[in-house]
């Protein structure tokens, strides 16, 4: 089903119509919020596409998986780790993760991390 999510947030507060964040609390994450905004519920087929907002010294779980993710940062700083490399990324970086390799995003203690990331179903 075609659908559109209207943006109605800012340079810093992003958010969309018809789309409600979820803080996540599972374990390894810290201030992370999750907005799926392509998924099951629009029956997209083939891929999700969700945005996260990692708050100030907030990350995501130190993992591996067998999906791939295509990430571009929106807003504010952090680090990407890929394997045993930490990079800083910034507005605009595009990021690809292999299937099953070591990953983990993280905000600097100023700003807040938010990247778009499209995983296949």
């Amino acid at each position: 089903m075609s659908q559109i999510h209207k943006f109605t947030g800012g340079s810093e507060n992003f958010d969309w119509k018809t789309v409600e964040g979820v803080k996540l609390s599972e374990e390894g994450l810290q201030f992370v919020t999750r907005y799926i905004l392509i998924g099951e519920k629009e029956k997209a087929p083939n891929s999700i596409m969700r945005y996260f907002r990692v708050e100030p010294n907030g990350h995501s779980r130190l993992e591996r998986h067998p999906q791939e993710h295509q990430v571009i940062v929106l807003h504010g700083k952090g680090k990407v780790q890929i394997a045993e490399t930490i990079t800083d990324i910034g507005p605009f970086d595009v990021v690809f993760i292999e299937g099953n390799e070591l990953h983990q995003f993280s905000s600097t203690q100023d700003d807040a991390l938010g990247f778009i990331c499209v995983i296949p179903k």
